[in-house]
């Protein structure tokens, strides 16, 4: 199971965190990604990592103010966001690839999914 957590309200411009927490299957070594969704609209691509944390990629929409961490050892994986804005208001959810060495921004690659937390950015 994958349990995302951290979202909220926040201001334009400012930071949230979020976390994901792997348990049972999913805490083995598997890549991990963030999508999101907001109202309207479909699922998109946010960031991802390999399980080592030697690949990551990232949506140019959220380049240069989103970073995607792990750390193996409390099994969750992490998105820090910075300079939100009212654009990043959606419901973020976490998902894990049983391919391990890969950070792939498809959809299709993701075995796993947790349950979405919502991220609400006023502006």
């Amino acid at each position: 199971q994958l349990q995302a957590s951290g979202g909220g309200l926040v201001q334009a411009g400012g930071s949230l965190r979020l976390s994901c927490a792997a348990s049972g299957r999913t805490n083995s070594a598997y890549g991990r990604g963030w999508f999101r969704q907001a109202p309207g609209k479909e699922r998109e691509f946010v960031a991802a990592i390999s399980w080592s944390g030697g690949f990551t990629s990232y949506a140019d929409s959220v380049k240069g103010r989103f970073a995607i961490s792990r750390d193996n050892a409390k099994k969750t994986v992490y998105l820090q966001m910075n300079s939100l804005k009212a654009e990043d208001t959606a419901v973020y959810y976490c998902a894990a690839d049983r391919t391990w060495n890969r950070a792939s921004s498809s959809q299709k690659a993701y075995d796993y999914w947790g349950q979405g937390t919502q991220v609400t950015v006023s502006s």
